[in-house]
């Protein structure tokens, strides 16, 4: 995999949009002439610290190179190709593989996306060395497993990441499990901690599966998708890893405390609009 940044392109694709010559462009970010030309030429891969000189300084510039990749590359799919982004934290080594994360996540090991590039970028911001992936996935002759934001989702997640141990038998386990085990790829909504928070409730039998649904449907944080076998891996072609700067990070971070707080509101007000109505896990069980 090629993990090298695109600093060429989009160094002169920021120069031309903000009319700067290579020297007005070193001088502003305090290097060498030399520098930005070897940059330019692929002479030379940046240290992390020019990379984030440059990025961040585009960014304050109010040049959000990322945004504007994302939408070029939206427009160059195919009808049966999706544009995806999976969130990093440190580089990936070798190739894409379904086999190299946890066994607890929503879907068990997989290699998890998102559909924007802010979705992918708000959950990695926290981390210093955190990057995004820009991917292209081709899904056709593959099986795909969907869910929506329902019971079955619900129970799905809840026991690929081990809360059902000790409620149900392995049997059953599997019948909930099969949907997802059959398919080379997963569309599903995304889940986070509050996610995780609200199904334990659930789980638990705090709460009905109607308050439950309605409550995961108020933090709104979109779909992923997950490849699950390697043959829905070489269906996915990465196309470029894209620096994430700390003015860029700190606002995706902010972003995200904003996201947090109103959902929150909403879960409490459908906590409380669909109290009583549903089912609660035991009868369901």
């Amino acid at each position: 995999m090629d993990n090298h940044y695109r600093i060429d392109e989009d160094c002169r694709l920021f120069r031309e949009m903000r009319h700067l010559s290579q020297t007005e462009l070193a001088n502003k970010l305090g290097l060498g002439l030399a520098t930005v030309n070897r940059w330019e030429n692929m002479q030379s891969e940046p240290a992390e610290d020019n990379l984030e000189k440059f990025y961040a300084y585009a960014y304050r510039s109010f040049i959000r190179l990322n945004s504007i990749k994302e939408q070029f590359y939206r427009e160059e799919l195919n009808q049966d190709e999706h544009l995806l982004f999976h969130g990093a934290k440190a580089i990936i080594e070798g190739e894409i593989r379904p086999d190299v994360s946890r066994h607890n996540n929503d879907f068990g090991q997989g290699f998890y996306m998102g559909e924007s590039f802010r979705q992918a970028a708000l959950f990695v911001s926290n981390f210093e060395s955190s990057c995004v992936y820009a991917i292209k996935f081709k899904d056709a002759g593959l099986t795909k497993a969907s869910y929506s934001v329902n019971t079955e989702w619900m129970l799905t997640v809840a026991s690929f990441r081990g809360k059902l141990r000790g409620r149900v038998g392995d049997e059953q386990q599997a019948r909930i499990r099969a949907k997802a085990d059959s398919a080379d790829y997963i569309i599903a909504p995304i889940a986070d901690n509050r996610m995780y928070q609200i199904i334990d409730s659930f789980i638990d039998g705090e709460i009905t599966d109607e308050q439950c649904r309605h409550a995961l449907a108020a933090t709104e944080l979109g779909m992923q998708y997950v490849i699950k076998t390697d043959r829905a891996a070489k269906c996915a072609e990465v196309l470029e890893r894209c620096f994430l700067c700390t003015p860029e990070k700190n606002d995706y971070t902010s972003a995200r405390k904003a996201d947090l707080k109103a959902s929150e509101d909403k879960v409490r007000a459908a906590r409380i609009k669909y109290r009583g109505k549903g089912k609660y896990i035991d009868e369901l069980l």
